[in-house]
């Protein structure tokens, strides 16, 4: 997919995100526990480079909500700003690992939400068709199924 298409999607995967977290997804076992606050935290940071104002008090996955209600608050002017830094070949920002282009910041970030929101609906079907939990057991390595 490509950019404009991850653009189009975003609010869509958000959604997506939050509608699994809310039917009680649990994201406690995978990479996403940790990934999904720190991916949400970036994009902020992005925004907000961009001249959006997004500041986040909350912690783990709690995060997404709270970005999503001052999204749904922001939406035209941050959709404004998102349009302005794809279409940006040039401005830049401090990380980190140094300057790094905003606009390809803010890609790795829709295309992140976009896999995130296809692995959490892979998910949510195998949770209803009742596939059993697994998780990475620490000495193994391969995945042990827990049976219930």
């Amino acid at each position: 997919m490509e950019v404009l298409g991850y653009y189009q999607q975003f609010e869509r995967n958000i959604e997506i995100i939050l509608d699994a977290l809310r039917a009680g997804l649990d994201l406690r076992t995978t990479p996403l526990e940790i990934s999904l606050p720190l991916e949400v935290y970036i994009l902020c940071e992005v925004l907000n480079e961009g001249g959006a104002q997004y500041r986040l008090s909350t912690e783990g996955l709690a995060r997404l909500a709270e970005f999503e209600e001052q999204y749904v608050r922001q939406q035209a002017e941050t959709g404004a700003i998102m349009r302005r830094l794809l279409e940006d070949k040039r401005t830049s920002m401090r990380t980190p690992e140094g300057r790094v282009l905003v606009k390809e910041m803010l890609i790795r970030r829709l295309e992140y939400f976009n896999e995130t929101a296809r692995l959490v609906n892979v998910m949510r079907i195998q949770q209803a068709l009742g596939s059993p939990v697994q998780y990475q057991h620490p000495h193994l390595s391969t995945a042990v199924v827990l049976k219930k």
